[in-house]
């Protein structure tokens, strides 16, 4: 297995077109959740109420305890992100993000983004919140709660070599096509 490579987020253009389908990434720094409230928000041109910019935006919906000393978080596993493609693309290029992840893969519309705005899409294992969550080390900051409600605000994470695999990257590989074709064909070669 390959290593992991351990991004600090945020990260700019070249580093972002420096990584590949297929890298094994650890995310360190700020993780930004979002969810469908959020992104239609956000592309019908509203004001983000944290500062997106070049961000890393997280498909998920977090399960956080308040606590006496703030908030803890207890699972943190992706959303499918495919129910975003409507917005994505407009999001990347509005905020310049660099990073999302979720679950599932997105469409031509986020790989054209990726591609023209300098993105890339990592996979973070489905199955495996509670793991995910043991890589946040504290929630810096709640957007939009009373607004949305707890799953779909904004949760700013500070993480710490939270896994993922980069499986679209900004040159126009998407290991999800590539599994999908793969997939059609062998369907073909069953078929006749």
């Amino acid at each position: 297995m390959m290593a992991a490579t351990r991004l600090e987020l945020p990260l700019d253009d070249a580093r972002v077109r420096a990584l590949r389908a297929g890298d094994f990434v650890q995310l360190c720094g700020s993780l930004f959740t979002a969810r469908d409230a959020v992104h239609e928000c956000l592309a019908g041109g509203g004001a983000p109420p944290c500062d997106l910019h070049g961000a890393a935006v997280y498909h998920c919906g977090p399960v956080i305890v308040e606590t006496a000393s703030g908030w803890r978080v207890t699972a943190a596993g992706p959303t499918t992100s495919s129910r975003e493609e409507p917005f994505m693309a407009a999001l990347i290029e509005r905020f310049g993000l660099r990073v999302i992840v979720g679950k599932g893969g997105m469409g031509p519309g986020t790989m054209a983004a990726c591609q023209q705005h300098g993105c890339v899409y990592c996979q973070a294992v489905g199955g495996a919140a509670q793991v995910l969550a043991a890589a946040v080390q504290e929630v810096v900051a709640v957007h939009w709660r009373e607004r949305f409600g707890s799953p779909e605000a904004i949760w700013e994470l500070r993480v710490r070599d939270f896994p993922a695999i980069v499986t679209m990257d900004s040159h126009g590989k998407s290991l999800h096509a590539d599994v999908l074709a793969a997939s059609r064909q062998r369907l073909d070669t069953l078929d006749g």
